[in-house]
């Protein structure tokens, strides 16, 4: 009877848990918070730096660059098509393709702007590709970024026209934390050890009946065995 009640009540922890945290993939009972403030496009650790850019230039670059993470996302994630990453961002670029549109014409224009040479300006916005695409390739941190990227591109395809600036505002900073790799965070990593004990075995502590000597060792303590490797 004990057994049967453990069982039934561990089904219903394991539905609440499904329950409060809802997702189109879930690697971990419960994953690392990566949420972050909003940003503004003048931060120097988002990507690349865009020196002397206007506000509107720093927006354009935002879009772009979650355009480019949610492109790699599509591409790396494709192991788990639960995450429907490939659909939702195939699904933006025509929902949004008027803003995007924009905002390469826009960043295009600031490269030109801020190069001495129409050829100068194409191999910065050319390098400017490379390195926002390279910037989101991740290995170690693949379920978070991935999940993440999968929220996104979801609130993308929901988001009204013309918002996609604001939601690569609001959610830029967790695309990047993302890339910090975490695992479990409900559960331990690794079992506990030094658990298992054995006597002292110092010959000072035993008498030849082998009796143990209070007077010389005191009570007798079982040493954690990780503990008396070390001694």
């Amino acid at each position: 009877m004990f057994v049967l009640r453990f069982v039934a009540a561990l089904g219903v922890a394991t539905m609440g848990l499904a329950a409060a945290t809802p997702a189109s993939a879930q690697f971990f009972l419960r994953s690392h918070d990566f949420t972050g403030a909003p940003v503004t496009g003048s931060e120097s650790d988002l990507a690349v730096s865009f020196p002397g850019a206007t506000a509107s230039e720093q927006r354009a670059a935002l879009v772009w660059n979650m355009r480019a993470a949610l492109n790699v996302a599509a591409l790396q994630c494709q192991f788990e098509p639960t995450l429907h990453t490939v659909t939702n961002y195939n699904a933006l670029l025509t929902d949004h393709k008027e803003e995007l549109k924009g905002a390469f014409d826009t960043v295009t224009k600031y490269f030109a702007r801020t190069n001495k040479t129409p050829k100068a300006g194409q191999t910065a916005l050319d390098q400017f590709g490379t390195r926002t695409y390279s910037s989101y390739a991740t290995v170690a941190a693949q379920f978070g970024f991935c999940q993440t990227a999968a929220s996104i591109g979801r609130d993308a395809i929901f988001a009204p026209r013309g918002g996609f600036g604001d939601l690569a505002v609001a959610r830029t900073r967790e695309l990047r934390n993302s890339l910090i790799p975490y695992g479990e965070q409900g559960l331990p990593r690794y079992i506990g050890r030094d658990y298992a004990t054995y006597p002292m075995l110092d010959d000072k502590c035993w008498n030849k009946k082998g009796e143990w000597q209070d007077r010389k060792c005191g009570d007798m303590v079982w040493r954690p065995v990780a503990t008396a490797m070390r001694s």
